[in-house]
């Protein structure tokens, strides 16, 4: 019995050397199994991405770009006198385009043309540096028409038919003729027929059809246009 007291106790102290090592070891194993799994979570994770905040101005929509109003120039006859009322002047617009006739129903006389521009001013042209200057402002053109000698100042209505401005061009007897007309909204004519270059009072014509005779030769004067 003395014996195996000792080696009780001896084998006592052993088991619980090994229960507290095996102790140790099962918790250090669980350690590393957390850590490992603590790790895991870190890599594996992925950025959330965050949406920018709005900025709170609406996108600028592009500006339309400006266009210039055009006033439309309408397709029309226009007649009248100058401010002195020697002479005549009658103008025809048609599709931006003019062609005036300035007449003193005697021996003086210019035929012009150029462009109208959108806000119905004009600068027509023509033979010996003749210049007509207008400006179409509602159912009138305005203006001037330098003949070179003498600068005349005009006012012209807008026209209706038969109203407006006529041309005859024809050879009779052997000779050139040439007629300008301009029917005055009062009814009158003012005109020049050259022959052969050689101006003088024109003939009347028939304002509904454009009749005229000439030298016993029957012509017909028409509507001018550009």
């Amino acid at each position: 019995m003395k014996r195996s007291g000792p080696l009780f106790t001896l084998l006592a102290g052993l088991l619980l050397a090994l229960f507290m090592l095996s102790l140790n070891v099962t918790e250090g194993a669980r350690s590393t199994s957390t850590g490992s799994e603590s790790s895991g979570d870190v890599v594996s994770a992925s950025p959330t991405p965050t949406a920018s905040p709005p900025s709170g101005k609406p996108s600028a929509s592009p500006s339309p770009s400006p266009s210039a109003s055009k006033t439309a120039v309408p397709n029309a006859d226009y007649a009248g006198r100058t401010d002195d009322d020697s002479s005549a002047v009658a103008v025809t617009l048609r599709d931006g385009k003019a062609v005036a006739y300035f007449c003193d129903g005697k021996d003086q006389e210019s035929w012009l043309k150029g462009d109208v521009k959108a806000d119905g001013s004009m600068r027509l042209t023509g033979q010996n540096g003749n210049v007509l200057t207008g400006e179409l402002k509602g159912k009138r053109i305005s203006g001037t028409v330098d003949m070179g000698q003498r600068k005349y100042g005009f006012t012209a209505d807008k026209a209706v038919k038969p109203s407006g401005l006529y041309r005859a061009t024809a050879t009779v007897r052997g000779a050139e003729v040439d007629g300008g007309w301009i029917v005055l909204p009062s009814g009158q004519q003012v005109g020049i027929l050259n022959r052969a270059g050689k101006p003088s009072p024109a003939p009347r014509i028939d304002p509904e059809t454009g009749a005229v005779t000439v030298d016993g030769q029957k012509l017909t004067a028409e509507p001018v246009t550009p």
